[in-house]
This record gives structure tokens, sequence and C-alpha cells, in this order.
């Protein structure tokens, strides 16, 4: 069973679904069409790392609403705030000052750029 992601003309995953093995051909050209360009997924990969041990794959697990770069061959999710910069390793999205690690629970606040203990 492997996963796979439906990228539109603008690079954006539009529809994760369960297919056909690699193994038992190129569905990634199957699943494509005129409209849509399709690129398998691991369902254990997060921030470059196979969650299992295995060789991680295009850096995230795909998700609706995600770009898909090209030259990176990595999924990206949106952005969640301006201020926060792309991990280049990870392909994940990180605040310009890490959440405190005291044990507390912390919201980002946009609006001063820092976290707010909540």
């Amino acid at each position: 069973m492997a996963h796979y992601a439906l990228i539109d003309k603008n690079n954006i995953v539009t529809l994760v679904f369960v297919g056909k093995d690699e193994t038992e051909g190129d569905w990634e050209t199957h699943y494509s069409d005129d409209n849509f360009q399709c690129k398998r997924t691991s369902y254990n990969t997060q921030g470059g790392i196979h969650l299992l041990g295995g060789t991680p794959f295009r850096k995230n697990y795909a998700s609706i609403g995600y770009t898909y770069d090209k030259t990176r061959d990595a999924f990206i999710p949106p952005q969640p705030y301006p201020s926060w910069l792309l991990n280049d390793n990870s392909c994940l999205w990180e605040p310009p000052t890490p959440q405190p690690d005291n044990g507390e629970i912390y919201l980002w606040d946009e609006q001063t750029t820092s976290w707010v203990q909540t």
C-alpha cells in the first residue's frame, strides 16, 4: 500500500490517496493527467526523518494545501505565520524564536512575534 498526492498546476496538493505500490509499476505516471501531477508520499516521513528508521521520502507526508517544491523534491506545509522561516533541511516552518521548553503551554503571538503562555 502506497500513498500518493495529486498536485495542481500551482504545485498545491489537492488530494492524498492510497494506491498501488511502486514495485508493481510506475503509478505516479499512471495517476497523473493533463491537470494533475501525481507524486508518491511517505506516511512515515516528517521533517526529513523517517519515523520508523527507514529512508525519508520527500521531506514530509503530503496533506491537502501543502506545496510540492520540485527543486527540493519536498512537500511543504502552508506557512503558519508571516514571521516564520522555512528550514531548508526539514522543509518545515520555524518561529524566529524557539518555543520555551519548560512544561508550560504557549501560543504564538504574531503581533509581538513571541510566545505567550496560556
